[in-house]
């Protein structure tokens, strides 16, 4: 089953490069990331929060600031999901490649008809 909250929270470019950045760099800070991203201290705080609504990311003080820290097991449960429907749309476009290949056989072994004159 599709979480669509997750997946709407992971299309967003700018949190995926803060998950590439938490994942690669270890656990950081809203201002510690915006360091390194083109937007604000602000925006990545915004982006963080929807990470952590959706449980991708677990949030801990960190004297002032809050520090983030990806959840593997919630990762893994979004990779999971995308080689689930990874497998489904193989399945559907072998179904469908099956079928253009069954009806292009068909039609070459059907003559061509005669014109009329």
């Amino acid at each position: 089953m599709i979480d669509d909250d997750l997946w709407s929270a992971i299309g967003d470019p700018t949190r995926r490069r803060m998950l590439d950045l938490l994942l690669t760099s270890g656990p950081g800070t809203a201002t510690t990331l915006s360091e390194q991203l083109p937007v604000t201290r602000q925006a990545v705080a915004k982006h963080l929060g929807v990470l952590d609504r959706v449980g991708l990311v677990h949030v801990a003080p960190a004297g002032r600031e809050m520090r983030y820290q990806v959840d593997d097991a919630q990762l893994a449960r979004a990779a999971a999901q995308l080689a689930d429907v990874g497998a489904t749309w193989d399945r559907r476009l072998q179904r469908i490649k099956r079928l253009a290949e069954t009806l292009q056989k068909k039609s070459e072994s059907v003559p061509p008809k005669k014109k009329e004159h």
